[in-house]
């Protein structure tokens, strides 16, 4: 795919926002309005993230690994059985990210706007192939 059919990727697409921590919840959905992308949720709890995985329509998820105390992967697992991309949000860095999630991309806390970017194109295009 060339840099320009990755740019449209993002056009449109519906991301699933879970994050619980309310600044950076503002500004992912800023930053992925800018992309053009359309804000599923944000979820800031388990229960509605889960349920959300679930039950929702999109393309790609953006997942804080901890929310409100609680480990994310039941949410993971949800939207691995769907087939569809996840990208990890962690402070961390994907050393934090447990099997077998490990091969999943990871925009590392504190992001730029260009890493967001780069990781999500990254993501839609892998779940293309």
């Amino acid at each position: 795919m060339s840099a320009e059919q990755n740019d449209t990727l993002l056009d449109g697409a519906r991301v699933l926002v879970v994050e619980d921590e309310a600044a950076i919840s503002m500004l992912l959905e800023d930053m992925l309005l800018d992309f053009g992308c359309t804000v599923v949720g944000p979820a800031a709890r388990l229960a509605t993230a889960l349920e959300m995985a679930r039950n929702e329509t999109f393309e790609v998820a953006i997942l804080d690994v901890n929310v409100a105390g609680e480990p994310i992967y039941p949410v993971a697992e949800a939207i691995t059985e769907r087939d569809l991309p996840i990208v990890f949000s962690t402070g961390y860095g994907g050393a934090g990210i447990r099997e077998p999630f490990r091969d999943r991309l990871v925009v590392q806390k504190p992001f730029s706007q260009a890493d967001l970017k780069r990781t999500l194109i990254a993501a839609l295009a892998a779940a293309k192939k």
